[in-house]
């Protein structure tokens, strides 16, 4: 890694990330001037922006990594003290909570509305994980997207869900109804018998509680399986 780079503020103010910011909006921004921005300041070597492009560099340029580092695995990159890595994890925080809390204006009804909130919200978020991980979005009763939340995160190869830890928060922002969604990390998107079986189970245990699966998707690398469209559900 180089030892010298240009301060930030020596740069022309269009190459600046904060001032692109401001003068052209976030979207004009790519990831390492956005992670530099949260960054705040460089290391004695590195300026942010460089800082930022060695960090994004070293982990093939996926901002996932940001994501699924612990806060310890943060600290002992170069450059990257607490106070970085606690920016980074809180920056990242307040998208999953943001993202999490949307309310989705038009109703989800048809299995044709499952599919677009689950492409528009989830499928890039998902689709790369390692791990599986089992999300639930909450539904009012006019099908409007209450909140979305991690349930479980399982190993390498599986995630184990209980009802409890489904309906628990269905009870607790009184919805109406629940779509499960979880993800496979081989990329097929294929249900399993688990599936299916976690799937009868929970949906058996939703009508107990009065709370209808209208769906379970399974997110694959570059598609998604609906369990209701195959009549699984």
């Amino acid at each position: 890694m180089s030892e010298y780079s240009i301060n930030i503020k020596d740069m022309p103010e269009n190459m600046r990330p904060r001032e692109k910011l401001m003068e052209n909006g976030e979207a004009s921004l790519s990831d390492a001037e956005l992670l530099a921005i949260v960054l705040g300041s460089g290391s004695r070597e590195l300026n942010a922006l460089d800082l930022a492009m060695h960090l994004l560099s070293k982990h093939d340029g996926n901002l996932r990594y940001l994501r699924e580092a612990s806060l310890e695995e943060l600290i002992t990159e170069r450059g990257i003290g607490p106070a970085k890595a606690v920016a980074i994890k809180a920056a990242i925080e307040m998208g999953k909570r943001i993202a999490g809390n949307i309310k989705i204006r038009r109703a989800i009804k048809s299995p044709e509305d499952v599919r677009d909130t689950v492409k528009e919200l989830l499928m890039e978020d998902m689709r790369n994980y390692d791990r599986e991980h089992f999300r639930v979005l909450y539904l009012d009763r006019k099908g409007g997207l209450l909140v979305i939340e991690d349930v479980s995160i399982g190993g390498l190869h599986s995630s184990i869900v209980h009802p409890r830890e489904v309906f628990k928060t269905a009870v607790k922002k009184s919805a109406a109804s629940v779509i499960l969604v979880h993800n496979h990390p081989s990329g097929d998107p294929a249900p399993s018998a688990e599936d299916i079986e976690v799937t009868r189970r929970l949906f058996e245990a939703g009508k107990i509680m009065g709370i209808e699966v209208l769906d379970h998707v399974i997110i694959g690398e570059s598609a998604y399986c609906s369990l209701k469209e195959r009549g699984l559900i």
